[in-house]
């Protein structure tokens, strides 16, 4: 099992962070540089690629949310954040735009231990074309010591062509047997630095399992987010993690759908909760 940072000794805390940190498959695979963390020119944008988009090309919730997590909260630099709600409402599905940009990215409320933040993602060539609300609230979770310093950006090179294969495969996730969407045991590209499952391979295998059970419900495919909400309830610590997904055709062209995320390695403990809301786009 992963050793949670908490435990580090302070004079190892950088260097464990930092390996933590590059680790992450999260941002480095979605193109996502955090100015709060990483060193050089500050660039909030996300270039879209085919592998970003569902199936009537619009953009991937999933997407929007590890683009913005939560909107705007302390780094951990200055904290170990745990995230505690994720809501996502999108307004464009961004079928033309070719990159996106955080703006507005505004901490409403700091308090000792719970940070609440909302941000807008917009057009990068067009800020006046609002793709996304963001909003979010996350917790503190553990103090770090002073003088953390930033840290070179490690990206990862990701060539855009229409054969790149789907998110969900990139992080490990797949539908087994039985019907439910898995995430694998926990290991160190899926994990955030307090050794539970982070938030970016969670939103990407949601949204899977939400359009396989609004796609079997309703016969199609061809569907794009409007709304999601997540609220991360526990830390997933052992894995392997398992969707449970319940759709609802609500007519007028929406579907909804319910999620559960559970750690099956920990008696099946609720780690997620999280709703979608779909309209057909056929």
């Amino acid at each position: 099992m992963l050793k949670d940072i908490r435990e580090t000794p302070r004079e190892e805390y950088a260097e464990e962070l930092r390996k933590r940190w590059t680790s992450l498959l999260s941002y480095r695979y979605i193109g996502r540089n955090h100015g709060s963390m990483n060193t050089g020119p500050i660039d909030n944008t996300v270039t879209l690629r085919h592998d970003m988009r569902n199936a009537a090309g619009g953009i991937l919730a999933s997407v929007l949310s590890i683009t913005c997590p939560g909107g705007a909260g302390r780094s951990d630099l200055q904290t170990v954040p745990n995230p505690v709600i994720q809501s996502c409402q999108i307004l464009d599905d961004a079928r033309d735009v070719k990159k996106i940009e955080v703006v507005d990215s505004i901490l409403l409320r700091q308090g000792r231990n719970m940070d609440y933040g909302r941000a807008k993602i917009v057009d990068a060539d067009n800020h006046s074309r609002v793709i996304a609300y963001i909003e979010g609230q996350s917790a503190a979770i553990g103090d770090v010591p002073p003088g953390l310093e930033k840290m070179p950006e490690d990206k990862i090179e990701v060539v855009d062509s229409p054969d790149l294969p789907p998110l969900w495969e990139i992080f490990g996730a797949w539908k087994r047997n039985d019907g439910h969407w898995v995430l694998p045991e926990l290991r160190i590209e899926l994990a955030s630095p307090d050794a539970a499952l982070h938030i970016g391979p969670q939103h990407v295998t949601l949204e899977t399992a939400a359009i396989d059970a609004a796609s079997d419900l309703v016969g199609t495919d061809l569907l794009q987010v409007q709304t999601y909400h997540a609220m991360h309830l526990a830390r997933g610590k052992i894995g392997p993690f398992r969707v449970d997904a319940s759709a609802d055709n609500a007519g007028q062209g929406r579907v909804g759908v319910q999620l559960a995320l559970v750690d099956e390695g920990n008696d099946d403990k609720l780690i997620t909760s999280a709703a979608v809301v779909f309209r057909r786009a056929d």
